[in-house]
């Protein structure tokens, strides 16, 4: 069995070598025959383990349980659809063959794994961003509802005095139009029965106030130097000689001032 010259890497060297062996009669085996088919059941297999991940970690259509079954069962598919493709584009080196196998593998394993975390990456951003916006969602609605609220509420007030103040008025003209004599409802008005007729009074109170002017401190003088200060004014110490105030002058300066004298 003869083999290649050029090492897998090479691959427009080794694709033109792999064709010109399988249309030459004179050789044996058709490599052709067994690379297609094997890279195409090998392609086949990768999409359907790709897209049962997808259901299974990101759509969450598929159990996780059923979703790992199914990969593990398609694997040996792919591997041996790899291995087809391998034999026959290493013209049927089997060591050579086994190793490229073994990349092959190891890459799209590799390669089906950081697209699998960059797809849950991008999930979680798409998941943080969605419940981010329902949040201020509802805190907006939440705030509208408040405010809807507070103005139910002052409605709601207006409407309770205004149905009050119509029912203490009802209440004043059925009395007084039946008993004949006269309502009074505290400083309101009075409605006074003349002949068969109401006639409406209205009085008004008033009240007196008395503002208490403060009281004004005396002067007094100083027991001592005969000082004439105000006790209030100087901390109820003399400003001259600095001697205490006794009581009964803070007592007499605070006495009210008698206008007859």
């Amino acid at each position: 069995m003869p083999h290649s010259e050029y090492k897998a890497r090479q691959v427009r060297a080794k694709t033109h070598e792999v064709y010109e062996y399988d249309h030459d009669d004179n050789k044996p085996g058709k490599p052709l025959h067994i690379l297609i088919p094997g890279g195409l059941i090998a392609l086949a297999t990768l999409g359907l383990i790709i897209l049962i991940g997808y259901l299974t970690f990101i759509d969450e259509s598929l159990s996780q349980e059923l979703g790992i079954m199914l990969c593990l069962i398609l694997s040996p598919f792919y591997v041996g659809g790899v291995f087809l493709f391998s034999y026959g584009y290493e013209l049927y080196d089997i060591p050579r063959a086994l190793r490229l196998t073994a990349i092959i593998v190891f890459v799209t394993l590799a390669s089906v794994v950081i697209i699998a975390v960059l797809f849950a990456v991008l999930g979680n951003m798409k998941g943080g961003s969605s419940s981010s916006s329902k949040s201020s969602k509802s805190s907006s609605s939440s705030k509208s509802s408040g405010s809807s609220g507070k103005l139910s509420d002052l409605a709601g007030g207006f409407l309770g005095g205004a149905a009050g103040a119509g029912s203490k008025k009802s209440v004043g003209g059925s009395s007084s139009s039946g008993g004949g004599g006269s309502y009074h409802s505290g400083s309101g008005p009075i409605f006074v029965n003349t002949g068969g007729r109401t006639r409406v009074e209205t009085r008004e109170v008033t009240k007196e106030v008395i503002k208490e002017v403060p009281k004004e401190p005396m002067p007094i003088k100083c027991p001592f130097c005969s000082r004439s200060y105000v006790p209030v004014e100087h901390e109820y110490v003399c400003p001259s000689c600095g001697g205490v105030t006794p009581k009964e002058l803070i007592e007499e300066s605070q006495m009210p001032k008698d206008n007859s004298k």
